[in-house]
């Protein structure tokens, strides 16, 4: 299949725009001279860069203000989504001893139901040779004490991607994930726990969020992936090797 050339302005959807790797993947956007939505519970204040930033407040778990934001907002746009990244997610810890039902679900709310939303609204958008990047993690293959349901949720997103990826292809559309293992990000600083991480991990580092991001528009945006689809890349610093 011949990949369809972009033209015009390229638009990107980043979900969890308003910090960590969200707002890190928002910055590689519009470096690249794209227009960002920029969706959270409380978008990011970032100045534009080479592209437009559109701030959109809306929460994943909402399909119906999912659909009603984008068919406000992207007609204005050019009409079309050229890559998503799914980036949107909680990771409070649980384990069989402590979980509870609400917070099950606050989880796969947030975690998978938000990528189906966000994929099933967004997808209407896009043409032949756009891309999609859900965020799942190390956790969802490799077992990490104390991370019971957020384990789960990321083993879910994985799967959603290796079917939505087969479901998706006749279009023309990709789906990959990353897998992240420890990132530099607010919510992994406050759990104390970053030097003794980095002291465990191989390269003797954790990642910073902005080399994450950038693996988020390698996989969307940039040409050199558009054979790939289906695939989930780890990015542990040699903490997980598959």
């Amino acid at each position: 299949m011949e990949v369809a050339m972009q033209r015009g302005p390229r638009v990107a959807l980043v979900t969890g725009a308003g910090s960590g790797m969200g707002l890190c993947a928002t910055a590689v956007f519009l470096r690249e001279g794209w227009t960002v939505i920029a969706a959270d519970l409380a978008p990011p204040p970032m100045d534009e860069e080479n592209g437009a930033i559109v701030p959109l407040t809306v929460d994943v778990r909402d399909r119906k203000g999912l659909e009603a934001a984008l068919e406000r907002l992207v007609p204005e746009l050019g009409g079309e989504i050229h890559a998503v990244a799914n980036i949107a997610g909680i990771y409070p810890p649980s384990t069989l001893d402590d979980f509870t039902e609400e917070l099950y679900r606050t989880v796969f709310d947030v975690n998978v139901l938000g990528v189906l939303n966000v994929m099933a609204t967004a997808t209407p958008f896009m043409p032949s040779g756009s891309a999609i990047v859900n965020f799942a993690s190390v956790d969802g293959y490799h077992v990490s004490p104390g991370q019971l349901i957020y384990g789960a949720s990321k083993a879910a997103v994985i799967m959603i991607t290796k079917a939505t990826a087969l479901e998706l292809a006749e279009q023309g559309i990709r789906v990959n994930a990353l897998a992240p293992g420890w990132v530099h990000t607010p919510g992994n600083m406050a759990t104390g726990r970053l030097e003794a991480a980095a002291a465990a991990i191989p390269l003797g580092r954790v990642a910073d969020p902005a080399e994450i991001a950038e693996w988020a528009w390698l996989l969307t945006g940039s040409p050199v992936s558009q054979f790939m689809t289906g695939e989930t890349v780890t990015l542990s610093g040699g903490d997980v090797i598959r």
